[in-house]
């Protein structure tokens, strides 16, 4: 029966180390720069910043439309204003064809607009005074402007573009960030991974620990305060396994929905260490005020504030509407005599409105727009200052990474070393529990923080990425093509 249940364990344990997924820390990045929820959210943020940068450049093309009226019957008694300007009511039994071709084109230089339509009617009256009548715009030339002293269009053409810009070096930076995120979840199941071993290995040894201690306990030539002290390390041993296994469940879940795998068996390998490679504090700067959106976004946000202080100024000032209009009509019962003998229509409106007193809302609102202004001025200054400290302090700390990482390497292999030769100096009797149990201790921590170390290094790897969108290894710019669309 024993047999026939290790038999079980066993294929149980090979079928499920084959449906095991191996990943390594560059394979688990690309994943998720490809299948993460963070990578489909950052995706469509640029799609929409795409598109509505494809919408501001189509806007300032020609427009074409029709509008058409097929048609509109009607058969009531509605008011009407005669030729005396009385109001009459009076039985309209008539039916309404209507089309309407229009040209609208925005001119950016003046903040105005041009219309060019052409307008075809048909009216059919009903009933003893049966008729048709018909009008005829060939073409009417119109121009629209709002304010002679605000141009909302010039604004747009200066900042739309850096909206636009500032979005593909974000999804950039989002990239980076799931590299980032990524190498997070692929450290923690690791570290999770790793403990667990240790803490099956440290049971293996208790129990043999144990053995051993109980048969010199026996004999007479260990005391029941060691036995006691070992049973209680193997009871947290037992302990440790436990705890760790749950760890590691949950981390591995972690990283598997992450990266939209379907296994949440995962080994992983524990990264290498990069080629060494110096990272200038100037370059990094460079770098990033040349990459960076945040260079591109101080840019936008003063822009924006200009844009209001300029349209709070136009309002205050002397309003001034232009309306212009100049075409050609024809009005006729036939529809062969549409087309001969054209009338000019033509009109000119020139809208004034000038604040004479009030009460010091425009002096306010102006005001309010310029302390907006020297508050966001005031803003960018220390963002920026904040900006180029980030990328200086984290510079000077990646340099240090390769001493730091060198140094917990190097305290893993003597912890290691001094374990084994403690543990075998207990089997031969030379020393107590005590000390065997500090080696482990020492041993267990020194693994630990080597990975800890190994983790920073990686992470401030990719941090010094994301900071400056800049690959140090290659010496190339982190470009948006080579994630969008390779």
């Amino acid at each position: 029966m024993r047999r026939v249940l290790f038999l079980l364990i066993l294929i149980a344990h090979t079928i499920t180390q084959g449906q095991s997924q191996k990943i390594k820390l560059a394979e688990a990045i690309k994943i998720a720069q490809k299948k993460s929820p963070q990578y489909v959210r950052a995706l469509n943020t640029y799609q929409a910043s795409y598109w509505r940068y494809r919408n501001f450049k189509a806007d300032f093309l020609p427009q074409l439309s029709l509008n058409a009226t097929l048609p509109q019957y009607s058969n009531a008694i509605s008011r009407l204003t005669n030729d005396e300007g009385q109001d009459i009511f009076v039985r309209q039994n008539q039916s309404i064809i209507d089309a309407n071709l229009r040209i609208q084109q925005k001119v950016p230089f003046t903040g105005g607009q041009f219309f060019v339509n052409s307008r075809l009617e048909r009216v059919d009256r009903f009933g003893d005074d049966k008729a048709t009548n018909y009008s005829f715009i060939p073409f009417s030339i119109n121009y629209f402007q709002n304010s002679l002293f605000y141009n909302p269009y010039k604004w747009n053409r200066k900042i739309e573009p850096l909206r636009y810009e500032e979005s593909k070096r974000n999804i950039i930076e989002n990239m980076e960030n799931i590299s980032l995120t990524t190498c997070l979840r692929y450290f923690g199941l690791l570290k999770a991974q790793v403990s667990l071993d240790i803490a099956n290995k440290n049971l293996s040894n208790q129990d043999t620990l144990l053995q051993i201690t109980k048969g010199r306990f026996k004999i007479g030539k260990v005391a029941e305060n060691e036995l006691l002290q070992i049973e209680l390390s193997h009871l947290i041993s037992k302990n440790n396994v436990t705890t760790n296994t749950i760890l590691l469940k949950r981390t591995s879940q972690d990283l598997a929905r992450f990266l939209e795998l379907k296994t949440e068996s995962i080994e992983l390998e524990v990264p290498e260490k990069l080629e060494d490679f110096v990272v200038d504090v100037k370059k990094a700067i460079a770098e990033a005020e040349s990459n960076r959106k945040s260079v591109i976004e101080f840019r936008r946000r003063r822009l924006e504030a200009e844009q209001n202080l300029a349209q709070v100024k136009g309002s205050n000032r002397l309003e001034i509407d232009v309306r212009a209009n100049f075409g050609l009509n024809r009005r006729a019962e036939e529809y062969d005599a549409l087309f001969q003998d054209y009338d000019q229509q033509q009109n000119v409106s020139l809208s004034v409105g000038i604040p004479i007193f009030d009460w010091g809302v425009s002096k306010s609102r102006r005001k309010m727009a310029e302390a907006d202004l020297s508050l966001v001025e005031n803003d960018i200054d220390q963002e920026k200052q904040a900006f180029e400290q980030e990328i200086y302090l984290h510079t000077l700390n990646w340099s240090s990474q390769r001493d730091f990482l060198a140094t917990a390497e190097k305290a893993q292999e003597i912890a290691l070393k001094r374990y084994e030769i403690t543990k075998k100096r207990y089997m031969l009797g030379k020393i107590t529990i005590t000390d065997l149990n500090i080696a482990q201790q020492e041993k267990d921590k020194a693994i630990v923080n080597y990975l800890n170390s190994l983790e920073k290094f990686w992470v401030d790897y990719y941090t010094l990425r994301r900071l400056t969108l800049y690959d140090f290894t290659t010496g190339e710019k982190i470009e948006i093509e080579d994630i969008i669309f390779d």
